[in-house]
């Protein structure tokens, strides 16, 4: 028996499985509901397998149908995208890449003239958002998120190890010495609502978990905390290597070498039915080089 079940059945169930209704796979594909039962029990057939379970003329997947479901649409989405790609060979191909405002400010962009040298005909689109991916507005085909997260229907991979110390202006150093964590007592300490436990598990490690600063200022964005700091406001607990570039450039100082606190990894994020597309894999190789590059790599 060939391996190759009949497309047009595929198709077919498709639409039913994902509408969860043969009537309305009917309409969307413009042909009648006795013809969209017959082709689902004939591909059951072939299978030997039941994708439906029937019940007072409504119908709901089994487990081996979800199963069946999520590879079909990998497999016709790859189809698609090659398709378009062939009828459309000499378009200027687009990647829509969405990240962290963080990450895409002082890691990826004092970066992305590299990649636009090796690729100049392809279009990038950057987005940035710390919203979950389930609730973004606009498609991608590579997110930015730092992880392990709940990413169902993506393939993802770690690339980029993170660590926080503490950073602030050189001005402010003049002003107010910090050689030691106790020295922040008359510091004002800059939170950030994306990162509320950032200070309490520096200070946890710093054996100063009670430790009461001068006075706190709290932001809804990291990187106006980050501002912040630059401008002299306080002391914020900044991310590396993001920051490495504020360091080397005067705006920036870290006082106390330690404790390291290693956060979770930075991770590209690629929906399944793209991850095998040929750009999106060359971008998710070049941000794993980038990383290994400068030894930030968590491998």
């Amino acid at each position: 028996m060939s391996t190759y079940p009949p497309l047009n059945s595929l198709r077919i169930f498709e639409a039913a499985a994902r509408l969860e209704s043969f009537s309305a796979a009917a309409g969307e594909l413009f042909v009648t509901h006795g013809a969209v039962s017959k082709q689902i029990k004939q591909l059951e057939d072939w299978l030997g397998v039941p994708l439906f379970e029937r019940s007072g003329g409504r119908v709901r997947l089994t487990d081996a149908g979800w199963r069946y479901l999520v590879q079909v649409q990998d497999g016709l989405d790859l189809i698609a995208n090659a398709t378009a790609q062939l009828l459309q060979p000499n378009r200027q191909r687009r990647l829509s890449i969405n990240s962290t405002p963080t990450f895409a400010a002082y890691w990826l962009l004092p970066r992305l003239e590299r990649f636009r040298e090796r690729f100049p005909d392809l279009e990038l689109h950057l987005a940035t958002s710390d919203r979950d991916l389930s609730r973004l507005d606009s498609p991608f085909d590579i997110a930015i998120r730092r992880g392990p997260g709940d990413w169902p229907g993506h393939i993802a991979k770690p690339f980029l190890k993170e660590w926080e110390l503490p950073l602030c202006s050189p001005a402010l150093l003049d002003k107010l010495p910090l050689h030691r964590p106790d020295d922040l007592t008359t510091h004002t300490l800059l939170h950030a609502d994306t990162r509320p436990t950032a200070w309490p598990r520096w200070l946890t490690l710093a054996g100063v978990p009670e430790l009461k600063p001068a006075s706190s200022m709290h932001f809804d964005k990291f990187s106006l905390a980050l501002q912040a700091a630059i401008d002299g406001l306080g002391v914020v607990l900044g991310p590396m290597p993001m920051a490495q570039a504020l360091i080397d450039a005067g705006q920036l100082v870290s006082p106390l070498p330690a404790p390291v606190v290693t956060v979770r990894d930075y991770c590209w994020v690629a929906p399944r039915m793209s991850a095998e597309d040929a750009t999106v894999a060359t971008f998710c190789r070049w941000l794993e080089n980038e990383a290994d590059k400068a030894g930030t790599s968590p491998r």
